[in-house]
């Protein structure tokens, strides 16, 4: 037994595992050590003043900025620039804390635009609305869908706009706005105008007839403003009568040749023209 090893004022030196130690050694220690036995720890003595800490993890250096992107927070010229920066928001924060709820309102109405062909134009309008409000646009009462050829477009803090691209003769009309918020709404109008210049899309063609018959020929024609049109006989202009006359539609224009000669034969002209530009074409008409 473990009790017959020891004698009186003995001491017994334990490895320093703590209870586990003292548990394991129970049998041996009941009843056997006596009150002069003392219980010595043997692992060596660590001096707290040799302790080092852990050496914390080293952050990652931050990316050194662009050249010419640093600021010097010392520049007056820069501090300066913050006051103004941060007095602008609080000014701006203020303003809109402030604004009350209601029904929005047209601040600067849409204006008419000339829209020239192949461009582009855009109609602007100042709202105020809050809460914001909900926007839709159309033309001619027809709503104009957000896409490549609409499109709707928001400038701070009360500006909408509408652009239409590519401009064409098809663009002329009346375009409206309606603004809408859960405490009412308003709408404005206003006309997009589209100058093309004067062209004949289609002209006339060569024509044979007999003596006696009546000979149209006819072109088509488009341009905005409206085009002067006219025509020719052999370079020189017809002068109209009961006979020989023509018309113009919006989108044509007719040269009738009634009771037809032979000295109706010969090379006819039309020509339109506008502020922007002019056009012609030719035929040839043979009478026998």
């Amino acid at each position: 037994m473990f009790s017959n090893c020891l004698g009186t004022d003995q001491s017994v030196k334990l490895p320093h595992r703590g209870a586990e130690s003292l548990a394991s050694l129970g049998p041996c220690l009941k009843g056997s050590v006596p009150p002069a036995t003392q219980l010595v720890d043997s692992s060596p003595e660590v001096d707290p003043s040799t302790m080092s800490k852990a050496a914390p993890a080293k952050k990652p250096a931050a990316a050194a900025p662009p050249p010419g992107c640093t600021l010097d927070i010392n520049d007056p010229q820069v501090q300066r620039a913050a006051i103004r920066i941060q007095a602008s928001y609080r000014g701006h924060r203020s303003r809109k804390e402030l604004r009350e709820k209601g029904p929005p309102r047209v601040l600067e109405p849409l204006k008419d635009v000339v829209l020239i062909e192949g461009s582009a134009a855009k109609l602007t309008c100042r709202i105020s609305a809050f809460p914001d409000p909900f926007i839709r646009w159309s033309k001619d009462g027809k709503e104009l869908r957000d896409g490549p050829k609409y499109r709707y477009v928001f400038e701070d803090p009360d500006v909408v706009a509408l652009v239409v691209r590519d401009g064409e003769l098809a663009d002329l009309g009346q375009y409206s706005i309606n603004v809408t918020n859960p405490f009412g709404q308003c709408s404005d109008s206003a006309r997009i105008l589209v100058e093309v210049p004067a062209k004949i899309q289609k002209g006339p063609d060569n024509t044979k007839a007999r003596k006696g018959t009546t000979v149209t020929l006819t072109a088509e024609i488009m341009g905005e403003p409206a085009p002067d049109v006219g025509w020719t006989k052999d370079g020189e202009d017809i002068e109209e009568d009961d006979r020989v006359f023509f018309e113009i539609g919006s989108t044509t224009t007719t040269l009738t040749i009634r009771r037809a000669t032979p000295e109706d034969s010969g090379k006819y002209e039309v020509y339109v023209e506008n502020s922007l530009g002019m056009d012609q074409s030719f035929a040839r008409v043979d009478v026998a």
